[in-house]
């Protein structure tokens, strides 16, 4: 059996479980993905369909003749990748409640992988928790940081 694994979309509308069998993760590149994200890569956890449970039923576009991809219409939140004729889907790593279990285990659409965005170890990393301009919008909002 596996663990059961909640996540969904940022304004919390669209919701799930998933039934995990194990850490692997993997990267999508592939300019479909680009394109539906607005980023360099997607992180993907692939599943069995009958393995994730909607708790409420997610909004889902068409992004080409082939497949369909679940999101919520209300934030915006990328929720995953299916292809209708398949048993298997994916889910995105970003949207589970805790990504942190989920380990990349290779890329997928390599030939429009962009190398500059691989290996960024070498760069400056800054903290939202610690930047006093996000950190004075959301105490003045809502009273506290947002997680």
């Amino acid at each position: 059996m596996g663990e059961t694994m909640e996540g969904g979309c940022q304004c919390r509308r669209i919701r799930y479980r998933a039934n995990i069998d194990d850490v692997e993760a993997y990267l999508c590149h592939c300019r479909m993905c680009q394109r539906a994200t607005g980023g360099v890569s997607i992180a993907f956890k692939n599943l069995k369909k009958t393995d994730v449970i909607w708790e409420t039923e997610p909004d889902w576009y068409d992004s080409s003749p082939i497949a369909h991809r679940p999101f919520c219409a209300h934030c915006g939140t990328p929720l995953g990748f299916a292809f209708p004729d398949s048993e298997n889907m994916d889910l995105t790593i970003g949207s589970f409640d805790d990504p942190s279990r989920f380990v990349p285990r290779h890329h997928f659409g390599a030939e429009a992988l962009q190398e500059a965005w691989l290996d960024t170890r070498d760069l400056p990393r800054y903290r939202a928790d610690e930047h006093e301009p996000t950190v004075r919008r959301w105490k003045e909002k809502v009273g506290n940081l947002s997680d």
